[in-house]
Formats: C-alpha cells, sequence, structure tokens
C-alpha cells in the first residue's frame, strides 16, 4: 500500500514538470479531424492523435458511451464539445496540452494540474495510470508556459498527418477501411485518383499512356469494384487504346483518370461488407468524398499553379487550382466553390509485333524460296520444321500522341437552420477531352506464302533461336507496308447533383437522406488509313534486344511517299457511351450508450446506352495525301538512337479534300440500352461489450436487394425489350477486439455479390443460323449476379506516434459465377417477332422459334468459380523515437499476396514503399510502386497459350517548401524512371514473345501554391 502510495506521489510530481513545458498555444491552434461516431474509447484516442493533445479518460466515464463525429478544421476545444454534446461527458483543461473526461453532473471544476504526461498522440489512458491522475493533487494557480515545444515534442504536419489521420479512420472503422487523406486543401498526395488508392494494401492499377485508369482490388477486375461519389454509385467511362486493351469504356469498371485529384479531399477503401454498405462489390468499395464549406470554418483560398515537363514530349503542360470556401451566420451557412484544369501532352513511343505465329498455327506456310537458315529448328508436326517457327505478325514502330485536356469543377452548399439539422447540396462537373494521332509502320508478315495483291513476302534468311522454336531474326524480299495513321477525338463529360440532409429528433435518434444523379457521356470518334507501298526488302533482328528489334529496309526508304500506290480507309465511326445513375436512400439510426442500430432503404436506377454510326470508307491514291514523319525525336526514350521514321498520312490534306463525307449512318443492329432498377432494405446493430478488460465492437445485419433488369435492341429491324428480375440476401458481421488501446483483431464474414457485365446482358447484334438452329452472341438478361462467401481475419498494431504493423487474410470463395457453355433451350418469346422479320429467315428451315429449341452458345450461371484468398501486411514507422532531424524521416510500406483460381488481371506479389522527411516546413517522399506480371487472357490469340502483360515498377517522387505559413513550393515527378509497358505472349507455354513495347517518359511538375 504503502508502495502504491509513494508511486503516485513520485508520478504526479513528474507530472507536474513535464507539464509545465508543454506550449499553451498548441491546444488552441486550427487543427483537421476526421473522426466518425463511434465509441468513446476510441474517438477520444483518435481525437489526441489528430489535435496532438494529451487526454485523461477513465474507463469508468468512457465505456458506456458513444461520441459523435467530428469533421472539419477547428480548434481542439470546438472538436472535443462536438464529440462529447449530448453524451453526458464534458472535457476540462487540466494543463497547456492536457484534457480529462469526466461525467458532467459530477463534474468539478478543474484548474490546471500537473498530471502524468505522455508523448502527444491517441493517448487514452485507462486503468492505473487514469486512476493516478484522478487522485494527483491540483495547483492553486494556472501554469505559465514557454513560448516553443521542447524537442521531444513534435507537432505533426504534411504527408506525416495524412498517414496518421488515414490510421484514424482505418482504427475507428468497425469493418476493414483503407482510407487516403488530402494533406490540405485542394492537396491529394498525387496527381491521379488511381495513382494515390494504388498505394494502398491489396490495390493494384491499370495504366494507359502512363497515367492510372482503373484499379485491381484484391486480384478482382474493375469490374468488381463498386464506385460511390459523395455518397452515391457513380459512372465514369472515357476512351482508350485498343493495342493496350482498351476502348470506349461501356461496362461498370470506373475510369478514375476522368477526374482531377484536387477536387477530392477523401478516398475510403471499404475492404469488408456491412449490411449497411450498398451491394454490388465483391472486391469492395471505393467511396470519394470532394470538400464541403463546414471542413474548414471562416473564409478558405487556395490557388496554385504548376508546369508539366515531359522527358519523351519535352514539352510544358500546365496544370492550376483555385477553390474558395466560407462560412457565414455563426457558422450556420457554408459555400464551397473549386476548379481544376490541367493540359497533358503524351507520347507513347514503342515497337510492336502485334503478336507472334507461325504459318503452321496461321494454316499456311512460307514460300519456297529456300531461305538460308541459321540454327536449328524445332521438330513439329509440319511438312517444313520452319513453318512452326514463331514470328512477328506486323513488326512495327508505334507512336501515340495524346493531347488531353481535364477540366473539374466542384460546387457545395451547406445550411445548418438549428443544431440538429444539416442540408448539403454538392455539385461535381468533370470533362476529358483527348486528341490522339497515332501512327504505326506495320510489315505485312501476317500471311505467308507467295507475295501478291499487298500479302506475302519471299524469305531470303532465317536465324532460329537456341531453342528452335523462334525466328529471332529474318530477312525478306517482296515485303507490302501497312502504315496506320488514325485520328481519335473523345470527349468524356460526368456531372454529378446530390442533395443530402441528417436530422437529430434526439440526442438518441438521428435521420438522414440523400438523393443524387449522375450522369457520364462518353463519345469517340475515329479515322484510320492503311497506306500501301510498293514490295521492297524487309528485314528484322532481335537477338540484341528481345523487345525492339532492328530493322533494315535495304535501299527502299519509307519516308519517301512515292512508295505508297494505295490507301484503304479502315474505320470512320462515331461511338457513343451514355451512363445515367440516380439514388434515393434514407437511413434511421438509433443510438443508447453501447448500441446503435440502423435501417435503411435504398432505390438506384442505372441505365448504359450504346450507339455507333458508320461514315464512308473509300480507297485513294495516298500520295498527294500523305506527309513526313511529324515527330522529332522519335524513340529517342525507347532505345539508344531511337525509331526509324517514316511517312503518315496528312489528315488537314484529308479534310480539305472532300474525300471523306462528314455525314455518318447510324448503325442501330449495333446499338443496345441496358437499365437496372434495384430496391434495397437493410438493419444493422452495433455493440460494444467488455470482456475480461478488453473492449469488443460487434456489427451484424443482413440487406436484402430485389433488381429488376430491362434490355433493350434493335434485332433484325424490329425492336426488342427482355425484362428480368432477382433478389439476394446479403448478411454481413464484422468484429473488433480491442485487446488492448493499441492492438486489435478483426474478423469479419460477408455474402457479396455483383451484378453481370454490360455485354453479357446486352443482346444487341445476335447471329441467328436457321438450318442449324444456333445462337450465337446473344447477351443473356436472365443472368444472376456473381456471389462470394467473404472471410477476413486482421491484427492491428498501432505504435508511436502514427506507427503501424497490420497483418491479415482473406478468402473470398465465388458460389455463383459466370461460364461460357452451349445450351439447347426454348428460344425466349421475346425474339420470336424479330426472328420472323429476318429476311434469312424460312418456314422451310422448320426452325419456327415458338415450336422447336435452339442451341445457345452463350454465357450462364455455374454453381462455383474463382476463389481468391490472399495475405496483406502494412508497415508505417515514423522515426520519431530518433532524436534531432533523424525523427522527420519514416517510411509507409505494404505487401499484398493473392492467389485464385481464375488468375486474369491477377498480380500474385505486390508491394508499395514510401520513403519520407516531413518537418512541417519541408517535406520530400519517394514511392514506388510494384506489381508482377498479371494474365491477360488464357488462351492468348494467334495461338499462344497465354497473353500477359509486364507489372511495372512505378517511382514517384514529390517535395515541398513552406516559404511563408500561406506561400509553397512544390516539386512533383512521376514514373521518373521511365518505366517500360509490355505486353506479350508466351507461344507454348515456355516463351517470352513480346507483342507491345512502349514507354511514356517521365513527367516532372514544378510550381506554387498560396492559401489563406
Amino acid at each position: 500500500m504503502m508502495h502504491s502510495t509513494m508511486r503516485g506521489v513520485f508520478l504526479a510530481s513528474s507530472a507536474m514538470v513535464v507539464l509545465a513545458a508543454m506550449p499553451a498555444h498548441a491546444a488552441g491552434q486550427t487543427r483537421q479531424f476526421a473522426i466518425e461516431a463511434q465509441s468513446a474509447t476510441t474517438a477520444i484516442g483518435a481525437l489526441g492523435h489528430q489535435g496532438d493533445i494529451q487526454i485523461i479518460a477513465p474507463r469508468k466515464f468512457t465505456q458506456s458511451v458513444r461520441t459523435n463525429a467530428v469533421r472539419g478544421d477547428m480548434t481542439v476545444d470546438e472538436a472535443l464539445g462536438r464529440m462529447l454534446a449530448g453524451t453526458g461527458l464534458v472535457a476540462q483543461q487540466i494543463g497547456p496540452h492536457s484534457y480529462a473526461i469526466t461525467a458532467r453532473p459530477a463534474a468539478p471544476t478543474l484548474q490546471p494540474v500537473r498530471a502524468v504526461a505522455v508523448h502527444a498522440g491517441p493517448a487514452l489512458m485507462t486503468g492505473e495510470r487514469a486512476a493516478m491522475a484522478e487522485a494527483a493533487p491540483m495547483a492553486a494557480e494556472p501554469l505559465s508556459a514557454p513560448d516553443e515545444a521542447p524537442a521531444a515534442d513534435i507537432i505533426v504536419k504534411g504527408f506525416r498527418r495524412t498517414l496518421m489521420k488515414a490510421q484514424d479512420i482505418k482504427r475507428s472503422a468497425v469493418n476493414l477501411t483503407e482510407s487516403i487523406v488530402a494533406e490540405d486543401m485542394a492537396k491529394m498526395p498525387d496527381l491521379n485518383l488511381s495513382e494515390s488508392i494504388q498505394r494502398l494494401p491489396g490495390v493494384a492499377i491499370t495504366r494507359e499512356g502512363g497515367e492510372g485508369r482503373n484499379i485491381t482490388l484484391r486480384g478482382f477486375s474493375p469490374d468488381f469494384t463498386r464506385t460511390t461519389l459523395n455518397g452515391m454509385e457513380v459512372p465514369a467511362s472515357s476512351d482508350g487504346l485498343d493495342s493496350g486493351g482498351f476502348t470506349l469504356n461501356a461496362g461498370r469498371a470506373f475510369d478514375f483518370h476522368v477526374f482531377a485529384s484536387e477536387l477530392f479531399n477523401r478516398i475510403d477503401v471499404s475492404k469488408t461488407q456491412r449490411a449497411s454498405i450498398e451491394e454490388g462489390g465483391i472486391a469492395g468499395t471505393v467511396d470519394l468524398y470532394s470538400a464541403k464549406p463546414f471542413d474548414f470554418k471562416g473564409f478558405h483560398f487556395v490557388a496554385s499553379g504548376q508546369g508539366g515537363y515531359n522527358t519523351m514530349t519535352r514539352q510544358i503542360d500546365p496544370r492550376m487550382t483555385v477553390m474558395v470556401s466560407n462560412t457565414f451566420a455563426d457558422d450556420r451557412i457554408g459555400v464551397l466553390v473549386s476548379a481544376a484544369y490541367s493540359k497533358r501532352t503524351v507520347y507513347q513511343e514503342g515497337f510492336s509485333s502485334v503478336r507472334w505465329t507461325s504459318p503452321y498455327i496461321n494454316g499456311d506456310s512460307w514460300a519456297n524460296s529456300n531461305p538460308t537458315v541459321t540454327g536449328t529448328p524445332a521438330p513439329c508436326g509440319a511438312a517444313k520444321a520452319t513453318d512452326c517457327l514463331w514470328a512477328p505478325r506486323l513488326p512495327r514502330a508505334d507512336f501515340f500522341g495524346n493531347d488531353q485536356k481535364r477540366l473539374g469543377i466542384t460546387g457545395s452548399l451547406q445550411f445548418k437552420p438549428t443544431d440538429r439539422m444539416l442540408i448539403s447540396f454538392d455539385v461535381l462537373y468533370s470533362q476529358l477531352d483527348n486528341d490522339r494521332y497515332s501512327y504505326n509502320s506495320m510489315e505485312w508478315l501476317l500471311t505467308h506464302g507467295t507475295p501478291g495483291n499487298f500479302v506475302g513476302q519471299t524469305p531470303l534468311s532465317f536465324t532460329v533461336a537456341p531453342d528452335g522454336k523462334q525466328l529471332v531474326a529474318a530477312s525478306f524480299n517482296d515485303v507490302t507496308s501497312w502504315y496506320e495513321s488514325r485520328h481519335q477525338t473523345s470527349l468524356s463529360k460526368f456531372q454529378q447533383y446530390v442533395l443530402s440532409g441528417d436530422y437529430r429528433f434526439s440526442d438518441k435518434l438521428k435521420f438522414d437522406a440523400m438523393a443524387g444523379t449522375a450522369r457520364d457521356a462518353a463519345d469517340r470518334t475515329e479515322l484510320r488509313f492503311y497506306a500501301r507501298s510498293t514490295p521492297h526488302y524487309y528485314a528484322y533482328d532481335y537477338t540484341a534486344n528481345p523487345d525492339v528489334a532492328k530493322v533494315s529496309y535495304g535501299s527502299y526508304d519509307p519516308n519517301n511517299t512515292a512508295n505508297y500506290i494505295n490507301a484503304l480507309t479502315a474505320a470512320n465511326r462515331l461511338n457513343n457511351v451514355v451512363k445515367d445513375n440516380f439514388t434515393s436512400k434514407a437511413n434511421l439510426t438509433y443510438t443508447d450508450n453501447k448500441f446503435n442500430a440502423k435501417i435503411g432503404v435504398a432505390f438506384n436506377r442505372r441505365m448504359v446506352r450504346y450507339s455507333e454510326a458508320q461514315g464512308d470508307l473509300p480507297s485513294f491514291a495516298p500520295s498527294s495525301y500523305m506527309k513526313a514523319f511529324p515527330i522529332g525525336h522519335f524513340g529517342d526514350g525507347v532505345v539508344s538512337g531511337g525509331l526509324p521514321t517514316f511517312a503518315v498520312m496528312n489528315f488537314d490534306a484529308i479534310a480539305r479534300s472532300g474525300l471523306i463525307s462528314p455525314n455518318y449512318t447510324d448503325n442501330t443492329s449495333a446499338g443496345w440500352t441496358v437499365i437496372e432498377k434495384t430496391m434495397g432494405g437493410y438493419g444493422e446493430v452495433n455493440g460494444e461489450f467488455d470482456i475480461a478488460g478488453m473492449t469488443l465492437r460487434a456489427n451484424a445485419g443482413a440487406r436484402y436487394v430485389r433488381t429488376d433488369l430491362t434490355s433493350r435492341a434493335v434485332i433484325a429491324g424490329s425492336p426488342v425489350q427482355v425484362e428480368r428480375s432477382y433478389g439476394n440476401f446479403l448478411p454481413a458481421a464484422n468484429l473488433v477486439l480491442n485487446i488492448t488501446p493499441d492492438f486489435l483483431a478483426r474478423f469479419s464474414y460477408a455474402r457479396s455479390m455483383t451484378r453481370p457485365g454490360l455485354s453479357s446482358l446486352n443482346i444487341a447484334s445476335p447471329t441467328f443460323e436457321y438450318t442449324t438452329r444456333t445462337v450465337g452472341n446473344l447477351g443473356n438478361p436472365e443472368l444472376k449476379p456473381y456471389q462470394s462467401n467473404d472471410f477476413d481475419v486482421n491484427f492491428e498494431w498501432y505504435f508511436g506516434k502514427g506507427g503501424l504493423i497490420a497483418v491479415g487474410a482473406f478468402k473470398k470463395d465465388i458460389v455463383t459465377s459466370l461460364t461460357n457453355s452451349v445450351v439447347t433451350k426454348a428460344v425466349p418469346q421475346e425474339f420470336w417477332a424479330a426472328i420472323y422479320a429476318d429476311p434469312r429467315y424460312s418456314a422451310s428451315y422448320q426452325a419456327d422459334p415458338a415450336k422447336v429449341p435452339y442451341t445457345f452458345y452463350t454465357t450462364v450461371n455455374a454453381p462455383g468459380g474463382n476463389s481468391v484468398k490472399g495475405l496483406e501486411v502494412t508497415l508505417n514507422v515514423p522515426f520519431t523515437f530518433l532524436k534531432g532531424w533523424w525523427s522527420n524521416f519514416g517510411v509507409a510500406s505494404n505487401y499484398t499476396y493473392v492467389s485464385a483460381r481464375d488468375s486474369t488481371g491477377l498480380s500474385p506479389n505486390s508491394y508499395n514503399f514510401t520513403g519520407y522527411y516531413d518537418t512541417g516546413k519541408l517535406g520530400v517522399r519517394l514511392s514506388i510502386n510494384k506489381r508482377d506480371d498479371y494474365l491477360l487472357s488464357q488462351p492468348g490469340g494467334n495461338g499462344h497459350v497465354q497473353e500477359r502483360k509486364y507489372g511495372p515498377t512505378q517511382v514517384d517522387f514529390s517535395a515541398y517548401y513552406n516559404l511563408t505559413k500561406r506561400l509553397s513550393l512544390n516539386v512533383q515527378g512521376i514514373n521518373i524512371t521511365n518505366e517500360k509497358e509490355r505486353i506479350y505472349g508466351t507461344g507454348d507455354g515456355t516463351q517470352y514473345l513480346t507483342r507491345e513495347f512502349s514507354k511514356t517518359g517521365a513527367q516532372w511538375f514544378v510550381g506554387a501554391r498560396y492559401q489563406f
């Protein structure tokens, strides 16, 4: 007893000395908070963490209390007041940097005391330490404090602060959530949303033109991730390169590069389900949040400008942002407006084989010219062993030049007529314009045999690879050039309007609702020509570089326009995709101490409409409409010495000539519309339980949703509409055990679902064969969604000031999936009229769909399917345990391992590493993102067992320096190592045959930022 008393006196006395040295002004500074409504035990720790203060919170006061959400810029006093309003608790300042939490009825007025001091951070005192703090003697007078904090007290700012806030969100969430938080107003850590998201564990991205476009979450393709913006599910579509597997996006995947990152201040990725989360994302849900005026009290203005330089284009592009926010009428009205504009010039340059194949696989043979053969071809089933050798189909130098313009505008109006009511209206507009010229120097090795009519060739020499399977070098006579010139213009316009509000009937009962509409309209115009040359000598050689061949034309000059004698218009078309979403939902929440219950309903209407039109396709003599290759230093960033140039089409001359009519004819048979209407409801309960000195947070609930599907198309001139419906019951449960205040264990289970891809649901352009009574190329609106049983186990240890070690394992078992199959069944009645109207149909075929079944080659539901399991590890370590300037360093890193039965799009291993130095005045960070190669298709095209994509190592750099509190300078580097992009085939399964190899250059931005 005496020993315990003496120890208490000693600790209390020590506390007085420490607190006397703490800064009086620190707690009064305005700070940014992002804390969810949750248990007081967790929330108070998060507030101490984000406010850089010490909070003494005895468990006897907090264990049965649930606190309010706190978001936005405010002082610590204001944050504590909002958090504890209506809880029966009160916070009283007991020192310049310390607070104590007590029960309001019994709380005496506390004078500043010297209590036990803990390093600023999520220091929640419980147990014996809290009891001693309560017993500390009171001081008679307030304490004075020095003007500056001691060296050991680090005020966290900059990038490290965003990591801490993101960890607080993760820590307090009942389901597994990863977050990204803006460093400041209009200042996301990266220039592209997907580039930011890729730094989270379990996330990989696909890039186009050096910029992230879609995300792959936990090994699932982009269609399996649901994306919301300001609370509602939204679409986003854009154009892309078909050579990279991208076209105009008419599916469910979300194109993140449509939006400027400066428009958003937070991204959450929910990896496990709750009943209150709307269905649709087996992989998870990405929630995007734009800034709101009540996030920033008072008047704020931010403007930034950057100049971007790309090492490939050697051009300077602008990037600008402005944000204005203000609150009025005692902070009951708030208005925020922001705008972001950027221009980006991108050259994607490289070399391509357009896949490798062999004459044997292609069904033909090399011409009988007795070429010289170096090396020994492996034996095969062909009459000539050389016919089994893999060779490039259309070896070519590639240029894709993109001029992009991106504009984003947000507006937000918030109104708080009473303390119990909040109304928000948010508007977001984004526009992405792209003007692309593509030039490709294809040499015709696609088909083999005797040359003539612009195809075929005469082999002169073959060099066989050591494995006897590949022609690493060859020379030919009589090769025809098919040089492609393509001009694509595309425009994606996105607009969203969301009205939301909440009302507190009492401290225990809250109602919230929202209604919103979002529309994305994306279109592409494409004009493509092939200029065909006189036959000539051509040789390629991959021996020195397996990705880029050295080529020779002999005396032939591909830059001489007189060498081209014929031109074809390969494409002249318009494509258009319109996506419309409407969402309305409402929730009622009841909170009573440790118990929380929610019920809600949601209605969604999603519409996707695709259309296309066809223009003239003339042939013409090309020489008058060609010009010299327009790009200097072509390929310098790809290989030493650059790539060979060639003549290209002059689109301006063609436009002036009148060769191409401006008129287009609608291709009505290719158009389609899919409409989904869903009505869902859920019930969810949350509770906290004390178990052997530990706190268990539990969440359980279930969601039921009914989906009504309508699929429309015009078939054989007749409009056809198919309607189907289905329902899904989706239970979910999450458990979080606070083994200690800083060590958590999580377990989650859920039944999740993802609706079928739109290509599987649309019914446009089917092929009915009446003599064989077969049906091909017909979508199946009767498809039910993918369904999965999901299991997650995670352990998280939060230490120091922002440290985190987290290890988690997950498994997702698909219990209902989709597969291609051959099915004999009756033709649905909706198609009968179109079949009878088809001029090719005849009663003599005895193929009356009302009387006889047809054989369908289609997609159907199947039991079982993909099974995905994985491991995620996170290690974030700020070096605050070191002294002096070393304490400003830190690392943020994670590693993910994923395996699956269907590995399409999956990289088994991926990791992220960021090393940073951040003082709040000066910050520097270097980020490395790496993923393994991943499967694109199996089987691959042209006889390949697989087609795969190289997993790049992306290295990015960022630095800032604050000249004053308002003005800062910044430097950012994207892809600073000029990483390559590569697609390759595996041939017979053992080979590495490059299809596409390109680079886009390093991108550097230098600029300034001003705010007040």
